[in-house]
């Protein structure tokens, strides 16, 4: 499984991929975008992917989509 989260993190938005800082200092609308479409891309591949989003007021979205069919 990979996880992708998008939160406010000092002030910028951030994408994080397991934990790990990808890219900051981006817009909400893009790092949203951004993550949507590494999820995608992993969901291609076949991968269990957990995505979630924080909103502007801290609440957090999450989705699980993906994974290989057995």
């Amino acid at each position: 499984m990979v996880q992708y989260a998008v939160t406010l993190k000092d002030g910028d938005w951030t994408v994080f991929r397991d934990g790990e800082a990808l890219e900051h200092g981006m817009s909400r609308s893009a790092a949203i975008q951004m993550a949507k479409d590494l999820a995608f891309e992993a969901e291609e591949r076949g991968d269990t992917v957990e995505l979630l989003i924080q909103g502007y007021y801290g609440d957090l979205s999450r989705r699980l989509t993906g994974g290989a069919d057995d």
